[in-house]
């Protein structure tokens, strides 16, 4: 598959098979958290943000999300990939991995040295997807508080 796809940037047109995408992942309606995205990263173009797509035989089969944040609890800059998602009968055929190589390049050029993302521990696929492109647990350690009786 990977022969004949291209990674390129996002466009407005994109967005409706963005959608379908991430709904197919998660089985949840997130419409308008995905156009605020859009109207950030692709018709603002945020200074080093990056929305990028996979596309085969004129169809998007894959998008990832990322962007470049700085000193976030005394971090220096570094690249943070917060969404990804491939079509599910293209997984495994090297287009998360074509997309990712990408991001990192683009990150790259923009002045960091390490990029970060989180996964859900008991997602397994994704983070046996991360772990395969050689990303591993970092100095960072996420804490989080339940505010249901706050």
């Amino acid at each position: 598959m990977t022969d004949h796809t291209i990674i390129r940037n996002a466009k407005e047109n994109d967005f409706d098979a963005v959608i379908a995408l991430d709904f197919n992942s998660i089985k949840e309606e997130k419409t308008n958290y995905w156009r605020g995205i859009f109207d950030r990263y692709v018709k603002t173009h945020k200074d080093g943000g990056y929305f990028l797509v996979a596309e085969a035989k004129e169809q998007v089969i894959g998008f990832i999300v990322g962007e470049v944040r700085a000193w976030e609890f005394g971090s220096p800059p570094c690249g943070w990939v917060f969404a990804l998602s491939v079509s599910s009968e293209n997984r495994e055929m090297g287009v998360g991995q074509l997309m990712l190589e990408e991001m990192c390049q683009r990150l790259k050029q923009s002045g960091v040295k390490t990029v970060r993302t989180m996964v859900d521990r008991e997602d397994r696929l994704t983070l046996s997807f991360f772990r395969s492109q050689g990303l591993r647990t970092g100095r960072y350690i996420e804490l989080e508080k339940q505010l249901v009786d706050f």
